[in-house]
C-alpha cells in the first residue's frame, strides 16, 4: 500500500451508522502474521469456501497480530487481496478495529473495499438490532489496560505515532506485545474477561437485546438477565491453526438466529 501518512487517524476513519445486514458471516481474533502461516492459509481458504455464500463479511476485529501502519503492510498482501476479491465480487466487507489493529486506517479499506466499523455500533443484523462491538471495551476490571486503551485511541496519539518511521513504529509494536504477553501471564483470569455489569450497561445503552463481540477467546453463548428480561451474548473463538491443537470458527444466522460454527479441519 501506499507509503505516507493516512489523511486521519484510523480512530476518526469509522462509519458509525450502516445499512442491515441481511445474511452475514462474521469473525474476529485470527491475529494473522506470517508467524503463523498455517492460520493464514485457512484464512484464505475460509474466503474461498466458507465467506462466499454470505452477502456480508464482519471482522470483529485483531484480523492481525498487530497493524502498525497502512504504509507498513506489505507482508499482508495475500489477506488485502483475499479481501479486495470479495468486495470485487459484490460481497460487503465490514472491518472493526481490534487492540491489536487499531491502527487499519482508510488506505487499507480502501485497498480492500472494505467499511471500517465504529466500535460499538448497532446494526440491524438479520433482522434484529444488535450491539457489534470487539469486546475489550468491557474488560473493565483491567484498569491499567483502560488506561493504555484510552490512550491510543485519542485522534493525537495515533496521528503522532503513524508519523514516525517504520522502524520506530517495528519497535514499539514488538515491545508493546512482549509487554503484553508479560502482564496475561500473571493477570488472573477473570480480569481479561468482560464484566457482567458493563454488558449489561452497554446493552441497556444501545436499547437491544443482543450483542455479539470477540476479544475474550471464549466462544460460547450466553443468556443474560434484564431486570427479568433475557438479553443474548454471543462470543466469537479465536483462530490458531499453528498450536498443536487447531481452532477457529464463526458465527453465521439460520432463519435469522445466531450459531457458533467451528471448524472441525
Amino acid at each position: 500500500m501506499n507509503q505516507g501518512t493516512p489523511a486521519m487517524p484510523p480512530v476518526l476513519a469509522v462509519e458509525r451508522s450502516i445499512d442491515p445486514l441481511v445474511d452475514p458471516i462474521v469473525i474476529s481474533d485470527l491475529h494473522l502474521t506470517a508467524e503463523r502461516p498455517r492460520t493464514v492459509e485457512r484464512f484464505l481458504r475460509f474466503m474461498r469456501e466458507d465467506a462466499p455464500a454470505h452477502r456480508e463479511l464482519v471482522i470483529l476485529g485483531d484480523l492481525f497480530e498487530f497493524w502498525i501502519g497502512d504504509d507498513a503492510g506489505a507482508a499482508a498482501a495475500p489477506v488485502i487481496a483475499g479481501l479486495a476479491a470479495a468486495s470485487r465480487d459484490g460481497q460487503r466487507v465490514l472491518v472493526m478495529h481490534g487492540n491489536r489493529d487499531l491502527l487499519l486506517g482508510c488506505e487499507f479499506a480502501r485497498a480492500t473495499g472494505s467499511i471500517l466499523l465504529a466500535d460499538p455500533i448497532v446494526v440491524d443484523v438479520a433482522g434484529t438490532l444488535t450491539l457489534l462491538s470487539h469486546g475489550d471495551a468491557w474488560c473493565t476490571l483491567d484498569v491499567a489496560y483502560q488506561t493504555f486503551r484510552a490512550m491510543v485511541r485519542r485522534p493525537e496519539f495515533q496521528r503522532e505515532f503513524l508519523a514516525k518511521p517504520v522502524t520506530e513504529r517495528i519497535a514499539v509494536a514488538r515491545s508493546a506485545r512482549m509487554q503484553s504477553e508479560t502482564e496475561k501471564a500473571v493477570k488472573a483470569m477473570d480480569i481479561m474477561d468482560v464484566t457482567p455489569a458493563a454488558i449489561v450497561s452497554a446493552l441497556a445503552a444501545a436499547g437491544v437485546d443482543r450483542v455479539i463481540h470477540g476479544h475474550t477467546h471464549r466462544p460460547a453463548a450466553h443468556v443474560i438477565d434484564i431486570d427479568g428480561r433475557s438479553a443474548e451474548r454471543w462470543v466469537l473463538p479465536d483462530w490458531d491453526f499453528d498450536d498443536a491443537e487447531p481452532r477457529g470458527g464463526f458465527i453465521d444466522f439460520l432463519d435469522g438466529q445466531p450459531r457458533l460454527v467451528f471448524f472441525d479441519d
